[in-house]
């Protein structure tokens, strides 16, 4: 099965890419192969409102229990205005990706966004046999697949684009090895016997591809009834390429993500949150203007986070981006309590430093007492040598432990 990052949160989300999305369809059409024909076809229209300089990502709350194992690749693609969804508010996670969508991805992993919307690639006279087709029915996409050629993501037999084939496994795995540059590293593994049952089914000249992706991670096979399968001719879903992009994207030689662990020292401040490591090393990190944060199964405002929430924090260019609140701080339960001493322990029973202390008090004619553990460094407010049984005291703590402790 394809390999997947464990997410806890059960709410979902959707990218809907204000100026990102060269995908939209407008809320039409399923995608999937098609007949090779002349019918107008919008399904990949391109936004008219593209801004190169700051691909923005509207969050919505559409493919329910869909996305949830791919968010976190979707999420960061998305920030980084690679990968994103379509203007209908959905992101469709489970529906067959086209080769010109995977393609135009592939471009923008490589940081050749602007390179292949700049006038002069998209004039570009292209030679594929439908290149005509490409430039009628996309001709958004006319600049990547020019770029596309001039970094050696097509083979040199190709003669057509075949915009709107499936993309499959195999030929995915073959592009994104290409675009990492590693094309020759690949070949030298041809000769690699790859143990999936349906072996037989990849092309030699594409062994190394594949045993280079599964060396780095990219892609796994699956375990069915066969055995281990690689399946190299089934379609790729929108929420699997997310994986297969993100997974390349650590490989790029200019990889600027993070994933970071550990412990809020602080709710956040001036747009920035400090982590506290397992080592009890301390990173402060900016927060980016379309931060992504889950807490409590559910998108939440910068402002839900707290001090001792434990956080999975993904940055990308050095901003952080997505947040989710893998265990929520304690609750903090405050009170403040009037009683009459009960009883007193003491940490080494020899007057040393308070362990607990209880108190009493009379409610409604019974006598109810309440016991309470005390914090190392409690505060003892008036004379220490009358917090003895018997004294009235003002206690005031949280969560069950006194942090003052006042002898009135």
């Amino acid at each position: 099965m394809w390999k997947k990052t464990a997410i806890s949160s059960l709410a979902l989300l959707m990218l809907a890419g204000g100026a990102t999305s060269a995908f939209a369809d407008g809320g039409k059409g399923n995608r999937g192969h098609h007949d090779d024909d002349d019918r107008d076809d919008d399904r990949y229209e391109e936004r008219d409102d593209r801004d190169d300089d700051n691909y923005k990502v509207t969050w919505k709350f559409e493919d329910e229990k869909e996305l949830k194992w791919a968010l976190e690749y979707i999420m960061r693609l998305a920030s980084k205005g690679v990968f994103t969804g379509y203007n209908d508010g959905t992101f469709k996670p489970n529906q067959k990706i086209s080769r010109i969508e995977t393609l135009v991805a592939a471009v923008r992993l490589m940081g050749l966004r602007a390179q292949a919307e700049s006038a002069a690639e998209m004039n570009t006279e292209l030679q594929f046999r439908d290149a005509d087709k490409l430039e009628r029915k996309y001709p958004w996409a006319v600049g990547y697949v020019s770029v596309a050629l001039e970094n050696d993501l097509f083979a040199e037999t190709e003669t057509e684009v075949n915009p709107e084939e499936n993309a499959t496994r195999l030929w995915s795995t073959i592009l994104l090895i290409k675009a990492l540059k590693l094309e020759d590293e690949a070949k030298a593994l041809n000769n690699t016997k790859l143990d999936f049952k349906d072996a037989d089914q990849i092309p030699a000249g594409s062994v190394g591809y594949v045993a280079l992706a599964l060396q780095k991670g990219i892609i796994t096979g699956y375990e069915d009834k066969r055995g281990k399968t690689f399946r190299p001719n089934q379609p790729v879903t929108r929420a699997e390429l997310a994986a297969l992009l993100d997974r390349t994207d650590t490989e790029m030689p200019d990889h600027d993500a993070q994933a970071i662990s550990g412990k809020l020292k602080a709710a956040a401040s001036g747009g920035k949150i400090t982590v506290v490591k397992a080592d009890n090393s301390e990173v402060t990190l900016g927060l980016d203007a379309n931060v992504f944060i889950f807490r409590d199964d559910k998108k939440a405002a910068v402002s839900a986070l707290k001090a001792g929430d434990e956080v999975l924090v993904r940055t990308y260019q050095n901003k952080v981006v997505f947040i989710e609140v893998t265990k929520p701080a304690p609750v903090v339960a405050a009170f403040n309590e009037l009683g009459i001493v009960n009883t007193i322990t003491y940490t080494d029973n020899s007057q040393g430093k308070l362990a607990t202390i209880s108190i009493a008090r009379i409610e409604n004619g019974e006598t109810v007492v309440f016991i309470y553990n005390v914090d190392a460094s409690v505060a003892v407010i008036g004379n220490d040598d009358l917090l003895k049984q018997g004294q009235l005291v003002q206690l005031k703590g949280e969560n069950g432990t006194v942090k003052e402790i006042r002898i009135i």
